[in-house]
């Protein structure tokens, strides 16, 4: 019978009204839901002794009930059943905010038969500041078993229980949102942790599995030249799955919240016309965007075999997590664009350095009565220093040292064109003003913003151990001829800046032993870890000390020097030089 049909309050003793107290008392002793609902169980058990016991609470996403705690019931029941609201005794309940006692609920065509042999049933509703959050409910195998005192005294029960779940539950619930918060937190942190776009994805997947307990979750990446979503990472039922479909940018679900750029919940997708059937056992559907600086990168899709699985704390928390992954997945993919556009760049400047290195003209041999060594260290890959050796006739050479403005493939290319110049008009043989100012013509008509070369020029004539020198910018090179090394007093305009400039030639007329070094500003510019300059003096004093050596042995001997006073330290700039000896004459 319907609490409503009681005629009258019934008195309760004494013993079991301190029995409620006692009650009250101890399942509010805890926040903890479980265990909340076992001391509800215990407590209601020293009042009506029954058989079967239960405490249902709605879901949130479909608002059914579902078993929370029950003792006596089948463990299949406890896991799959649910009840509408207004369906059996206890949907009744719930939707009457009324209790319910029945004698015999095979006479109650309401009755939902959970259990084997049940005949009597009493249903009570847990409520809260005038709203049903629940409903309890017991059950015995005999007939007319429960009576209205009971009745009574499990209402007064569940009023006290419904604000002990109401608490648990909100304590609950807070605390699930603070784990929410540090999970998300931490996987933020852990999709950021790295660079690679495929185990961003792989580590998303394992990740939203501790958040949402999905049985298919697909990460889909927009394919935009192709216009569809790939599947990049697919898990089914916790196996990682090679999902080679591809889904049109607008179509199904996935397409819906690309389009929409809002997460899509879908229910029971066979009621959806917009469901593309890629997993006959799915039954529902969430589909969330992902999306960065305005536009989206992809879609996080899960499928359930249940329906009504997916609930707004699923959807709040992955749609958190999609800004996150959207943002990790971009980071990855500019930074495996940049890895392969400097692995490009590395192999075409590995590529450009072997042919620079190849390009690099031979020493002349000992026909011009000279002992010749030249030296390049570049700072970078590409050096923009160069030399060069024009072979006037059986006895006549010419010797170039410059340095390219700037650094890298740039200067390397501007040191190639410059190179080329050289030998197109030493076919020419003319003299060193003549040369850079020829040299300086072709630049300055191709000017380039920013570039500009300094250039030293000599021609050696053997017979008459002739030197002749013109000098565009570059450092001044150093002398060792009558016991005195000392730089050669010569300047000039870099190359490439004006186009009609002339320039100062000097002659000299060595003697066997002497020694002429062209070397570039990267050695004497080369610092000590004081500041100070390596500078020409130290290179003069180098030359006069080893003047004995051979040409190599004097080129290595500068080298060393710069290197040591340098402190070790890779070059700021290029060091280039090269050395010239005067043989006595052969027999």
């Amino acid at each position: 019978m319907d609490s409503t049909e009681l005629n009258s309050a019934l008195e309760i003793p004494a013993e079991t009204l301190a029995v409620l107290a006692e009650i009250s008392h101890e399942i509010n002793a805890s926040l903890n839901l479980d265990e909340v609902l076992a001391n509800a169980a215990a407590q209601v058990k020293r009042l009506i002794d029954y058989e079967i016991f239960a405490v249902l609470l709605p879901e949130p996403n479909t608002g059914d009930l579902y078993i929370r705690f029950a003792i006596g019931h089948r463990p299949e029941v406890v896991e799959h059943w649910r009840i509408p609201i207004g369906d059996g005794i206890i949907g009744a309940v719930a939707k009457t905010g009324q209790s319910i006692r029945v004698g015999d609920v095979l006479k109650d065509r309401r009755y939902l038969a959970a259990a084997e042999a049940v005949r009597s049933e009493m249903a009570v509703p847990l409520i809260v500041r005038g709203r049903v959050i629940g409903v309890m409910d017991i059950e015995s195998r005999q007939p007319d078993y429960f009576t209205p005192a009971q009745q009574t005294i499990l209402n007064l029960v569940a009023s006290r229980i419904g604000t002990a779940i109401e608490n648990a539950r909100l304590f609950e619930n807070a605390q699930k949102q603070a784990e929410t918060l540090l999970l998300l937190n931490e996987i933020g942190r852990e999709t950021n942790a790295t660079l690679q776009v495929d185990e961003v994805l792989r580590r998303a997947a394992e990740l939203t599995k501790r958040l949402i307990d999905y049985q298919i979750f697909s990460i889909l990446l927009l394919d935009q030249a192709a216009g569809v979503f790939r599947h990049h990472v697919t898990v089914k039922f916790g196996q990682r799955v090679q999902e080679k479909s591809a889904v049109p940018e607008h179509e199904g679900i996935v397409g819906a919240a690309a389009k929409l750029r809002r997460p899509i919940v879908v229910p029971d997708v066979s009621l959806d016309p917009r469901y593309r059937m890629l997993n006959p056992e799915t039954r529902s559907e969430l589909a969330v965007p992902m999306i960065n600086k305005g536009r989206v990168i992809g879609v996080m899709d899960l499928e359930s075999p249940q329906m009504n699985y997916f609930t707004p704390d699923h959807v709040q928390v992955l749609s958190i997590l999609a800004a996150h992954l959207a943002v990790s997945i971009e980071n990855a993919r500019l930074y495996e664009q940049v890895a392969r556009d400097e692995s490009r760049m590395e192999r075409d400047l590995n590529a450009a350095r072997r042919i620079q290195g190849a390009l690099l003209p031979r020493l002349p041999g000992p026909e011009f009565g000279l002992s010749i060594a030249a030296r390049v260290v570049s700072s970078r890959e590409l050096s923009g220093d160069l030399y060069d050796f024009l072979r006037y006739g059986p006895q006549d050479l010419g010797i170039a040292l410059g340095d390219v403005s700037g650094k890298g493939s740039a200067a390397a290319l501007y040191g190639a064109v410059a190179v080329g110049t050289l030998r197109s008009l030493g076919s020419l043989k003319p003299r060193p003003a003549n040369m850079l100012r020829a040299v300086n013509g072709f630049l300055g008509e191709r000017l380039i913003e920013g570039r500009f070369m300094t250039l030293c020029f000599a021609t050696w004539n053997r017979r008459r151990r002739l030197l002749r020198l013109a000098n565009a910018g570059q450092e001044q090179p150093i002398l060792c001829h009558g016991g005195k090394c000392e730089k050669i007093p010569l300047a000039g305009f870099p190359l490439g800046i004006f186009e009609e400039v002339t320039y100062d030639e000097r002659a000299f007329i060595l003697d066997p032993g002497d020694v002429v070094v062209f070397y570039s500003d990267g050695i004497g510019d080369a610092q000590n870890p004081a500041g100070e300059f390596f500078g020409h003096r130290r290179v003069a004093k180098i030359v006069h000390e080893h003047q004995g050596l051979t040409a190599d042995g004097i080129a290595d001997r500068i080298l060393e020097e710069a290197d040591t006073f340098s402190g070790g330290q890779h070059p700021t700039d290029d060091r280039t030089l090269v050395v010239l000896k005067v043989q006595p004459p052969s027999d």
